[in-house]
């Protein structure tokens, strides 16, 4: 994906413009999206949804998907079919800062996602594990707790956190398979980071 602000500077309009111009079959080779009948399936974020083209509109059988009502996380349905290229893993994990661009962007992610993520997530860790695992997530073995997330088909984010104490803050990290680099710009991994913190917090509510 081009290294742009694109998801908050231009308008969703364009984008369904842009869309609407797509080579369905080239979008499902590139992207991985299977395609029949004017409908797009899309595996994202533990949910499947069914985009139309020409004309885009998602549906996906969970009422309570991420995708359904928030208008950054449908253009960002969208850029996934008219950008993102699929690439293998080496399975090796990477900082948001060790990937290209990542140091112009460490200032925005950290607020938006390190922070973010160590104050939801650090001051509640039960918590934290509970939803986690109710996603289906896999543990791994890093930090006071972490799991791994399958956000799309062989890609994978790690969420990190540490519990707070009197003498520190709460502290989180978040590593990204290293086939992201190659395949998403910096700002659409933080937003990537963004929408997997609001669908572990949303299911944190939901298991209060």
């Amino acid at each position: 994906m081009e290294i742009q602000d694109n998801i908050k500077e231009v308008p969703f309009a364009h984008y369904e413009e842009l869309f609407s111009k797509l080579d369905p079959k080239e979008a499902e080779v590139r992207s991985g999206a299977k395609y029949s009948d004017g409908t797009f399936s899309l595996e994202f974020l533990f949910d499947e949804y069914k985009i139309t083209w020409p004309e885009f509109s998602v549906t996906s059988e969970n009422d309570r998907a991420i995708c359904l009502n928030d208008l950054k996380a449908k253009t960002f349905l969208m850029r996934i079919l008219l950008e993102f290229e699929r690439r293998m893993s080496l399975g090796t994990f990477k900082t948001f800062r060790e990937m290209s661009w990542g140091e112009m962007y460490i200032e925005p992610f950290t607020g938006r996602c390190i922070k973010r993520a160590a104050f939801s997530f650090g001051t509640c860790v039960p918590k934290f594990c509970a939803a986690c695992e109710a996603l289906g997530a896999r543990r791994v073995d890093h930090g006071d707790a972490g799991y791994e997330f399958e956000v799309l088909p062989n890609y994978f984010i790690q969420i990190l956190t540490w519990e707070g104490d009197d003498e520190f803050p709460p502290n989180s990290q978040i590593l990204y398979s290293d086939n992201f680099e190659g395949s998403f710009a910096a700002e659409d991994r933080v937003v990537m980071a963004e929408m997997l913190i609001t669908l572990i917090k949303n299911k944190m509510k939901e298991l209060n």
